[in-house]
């Protein structure tokens, strides 16, 4: 198995919403009838609800339970369509791919389609001189666990759509993707600064793969598998475009050095994954992508909600916080014996910094809390972080403030709306700060 038909199992079992309903339906025609007729032909039994029935009593409580998970099950579905209809339109439609891979959705989804098929497959088998009472109990237990997960459903689902809840769960995927790209900690001897190509690669002549596939956004890509390909090959690749990168059919996508050391494109081609939408997996700019536009969204005159700006900006911190702390590699990933075999293009501190303050702070720059709530997290990663994260945080704090002289004319306002404040409007200030004892230093690993 190649690595991107491994990489497409692995999103598809992750995302399906349709495979694991379709496993249900076949384990319950060829795993849970048979253990029915299985524990019934040696006698077992359970000794609760009913020790004896009428054909005409079962058929009555089998059909009522079977006809009401259906109900339930449809009921399930069509809630959970239009409330994430309802949530895309008003945060961003990059959620909906998020909430249909939730696992309690799937799980609600798989455990209403069996007690349905479970009932009807009973329900068939009730004839005036046999009742399957075992089949029939199981399917009243069946029914009562679809009950209490469904009681416990409805909550998860209304809540795990809130703005908080969203962002929170984009923010860990986010993190993730950090640890994925961004692996070692920040090292104050170690230059995050290099050129793209060595300059002994760029004195040399490059063989171009263009890319032969369907045009999609780059997924994803193997780095251990294309490492070893060049190793085993004696060459170096260089992938050209960055995950998140839309790819068109013709475009450049690799590129090897030395050109009479290349590998067979569709090596390569078998080693990146293209698809129709960005992810979460080694795309943390897309992690951002995703908090930031719910942040600006919020702060449209249609919906005009700086609190969820707010509540976006604590989690764009809080990836900011994690990103400073690690060492941003410039891309160059080399083998067991020190030679380059891999070249990527990786987003840097500043790219991330201006991605996650800019288009908030001009979207925001005539609300109160938005502004104030940016000066404190920039002045917080200024205090926390190593002192190279600082000069992309300063200029986005004097651009914060330029921003907000042009607003606010009043000086009373603009005063106030100067003054970091970690809730927006209602939390300690920043000058109220100032009288504590200042925070210390975050040492570099």
């Amino acid at each position: 198995m190649t690595w991107l038909q491994h990489y497409r199992l692995l999103r598809f079992l992750k995302t399906s919403f349709w495979f694991w309903p379709f496993v249900v339906i076949l384990l319950t025609l060829f795993v849970a009838l048979p253990a029915v007729d299985w524990l019934q032909a040696n006698g077992f039994g359970f000794g609760f609800l009913w020790t004896d029935l009428s054909a005409e009593k079962a058929r009555i409580v089998v059909s009522s339970f079977s006809a009401s998970m259906l109900t339930f099950l449809v009921f399930v579905l069509s809630s959970l369509i239009m409330v994430v209809q309802l949530a895309s339109a008003q945060l961003t439609p990059r959620i909906m791919a998020i909430t249909f891979s939730d696992i309690q959705a799937k799980i609600m989804t798989c455990t209403l389609l069996f007690s349905f098929l479970f009932g009807t497959a009973i329900l068939g088998r009730i004839e005036d001189g046999h009742v399957p009472l075992i089949g029939i109990k199981l399917g009243v237990i069946s029914v009562l666990v679809c009950i209490i997960l469904f009681l416990r459903f409805i909550p998860h689902l209304g809540m795990s759509l809130r703005p908080i809840s969203l962002m929170r769960r984009i923010a860990e995927g986010g993190r993730s993707a950090v640890e994925t790209l961004y692996p070692r900690a920040y090292d104050t001897a170690a230059s995050e600064k290099a050129d793209r190509v060595p300059q002994k690669l760029l004195r040399e002549e490059a063989r171009v793969i263009t890319y032969d596939g369907p045009s999609g956004v780059l997924l994803a890509f193997g780095a251990a598998d294309l490492v070893k390909a060049a190793h085993a090959a004696g060459c170096t690749v260089e992938l050209l475009r960055q995950v998140g990168n839309f790819v068109s059919h013709g475009d450049p996508l690799f590129q090897t050095f030395p050109p009479e050391r290349s590998i067979d494109a569709r090596i390569l081609h078998g080693m990146v994954a293209i698809g129709p939408e960005r992810t979460l997996e080694q795309d943390p700019v897309f992690a951002f992508r995703i908090i930031v536009d719910i942040a600006i969204r919020a702060l449209s005159p249609a919906i005009n909600d700086p609190t969820t700006a707010v509540l976006a900006i604590d989690q764009l911190e809080r990836l900011l916080r994690d990103l400073g702390c690690r060492q941003l590699d410039h891309g160059m990933i080399y083998d067991a014996d020190d030679e380059l075999r891999l070249i990527i293009p990786v987003p840097v501190w500043e790219d991330f910094v201006s991605l996650a303050v800019s288009e908030i702070r001009l979207y925001g720059i005539s609300s109160i809390q938005v502004p104030r709530r940016l000066s404190a997290m920039l002045e917080h990663l200024m205090e926390i972080l190593p002192e190279s994260r600082s000069p992309a945080l300063r200029k986005e704090l004097m651009l914060l403030g330029k921003g907000v002289k042009r607003e606010f004319l009043d000086i009373a306002d603009r005063e106030m709306v100067s003054t970091g404040d970690r809730q927006g409007v209602g939390g300690t200030t920043s000058g109220e700060d100032a009288h504590e004892s200042p925070a210390p230093r975050r040492q570099p690993r």
